[in-house]
Order: structure tokens, then sequence, then C-alpha cells
């Protein structure tokens, strides 16, 4: 067990610093802050890996709407539940102050330059968080359903969709 838990570690630890030393194309955000712009990067990427650890433990529901998405997103297990609450709270957080993340992925990097046009809110659920973003901006909903849709494809498919680059809608 200990083998496996110090695999885990330094597996997460590897993909932590290879994304670190990527090169960022189209930085942008308001705050004009890349991958690595701010201190709470690398928790931030450590609650994403603990996550995927636990993907198959999530079920998650996605509703889109003229306007945006809604989703649920929830957990039997109650660590899982606390790590779904943390994480929601943390990107809404960075849309909401311009501290992009994930920026290598165009659909990230044009959702984030869109950050201002995004209205959004959350609460707690039993086992997770119900999410409702909107716009204003027809193109500011296409990026929030695609965005909607990835979120979906981290959890069926792992790691290896968060490795992925994701197309950005036409305007």
């Amino acid at each position: 067990m200990t083998t496996r838990i110090h695999t885990t570690f330094t597996i997460q630890m590897l993909l932590m610093a290879l994304i670190a030393i990527t090169p960022v194309s189209g930085q942008g955000g308001r705050g004009g802050r890349g991958m690595m712009g701010d201190s709470a990067h690398a928790a931030d990427m450590q609650l994403f890996h603990q996550l995927f650890e636990h993907r198959t433990e999530i079920n998650r529901q996605v509703i889109a709407r003229e306007d945006g998405i809604e989703t649920v997103t929830e957990s039997t297990n109650p660590e899982v539940t606390h790590l779904l609450q943390t994480h929601v709270a943390a990107m809404l957080a960075r849309v909401k102050e311009g501290r992009p993340i994930h920026q290598r992925d165009p659909l990230f990097t044009e959702l984030f330059k869109n950050a201002d046009r995004i209205e959004a809110r959350h609460e707690l659920t039993a086992g997770g968080v119900r999410v409702v973003e909107t716009s204003k901006d027809a193109y500011v909903v296409k990026l929030l359903q695609a965005h909607a849709e990835v979120v979906s494809a981290f959890l069926a498919n792992g790691r290896s969709e968060m490795m992925k680059n994701h197309p950005v809608p036409p305007r």
C-alpha cells in the first residue's frame, strides 16, 4: 500500500512538473497570468489529481440551457463530496477573479478570455454541488457548454483526456 501511495505521489509530482515547464501559448486572462501565475495553482492541480483518482465514484448530470449550463456533480463518498465542493469553489473563484488555469488547452484559454461575460452560482448538495453558469453572450454560452462536455469527458476518460487540447466552438 505504501509503495502504491508513493508511486501515485511521484507520478502526480512529475505531471505537475511537466505542466509547469510546458510552454504556454495565449496566456491571456484578465489578470494576464498563465498557468503558474498564482500561489493556489499547485493546490488546485493536486485537487484535480485527487478527483481523477476517484472519478469512478463521481456522478455528473449536465443540462444545457439556452443561456448556459446547469450541472449536478455528486458522490456517495464523503471525502469525494468534499473534494468536489472545494474544487468547484476554487474554479469559480478563478473565473470570477480572472486567474486562468489549464491554459495550454485552447478551450480553457478562450473560456478565461471571456470570464467577464459569465455569471455563475453554486450551491452545495448532500453529495456534492449544483452549478449554474450563464451568459447573455451566445458565444460564451457555447464555451460554457463545450467546457461542461470536457469536464464530463475528464470523468469518463481520466487523465488522458486532461492531456488533450479541446477545440474552441465557432462564433
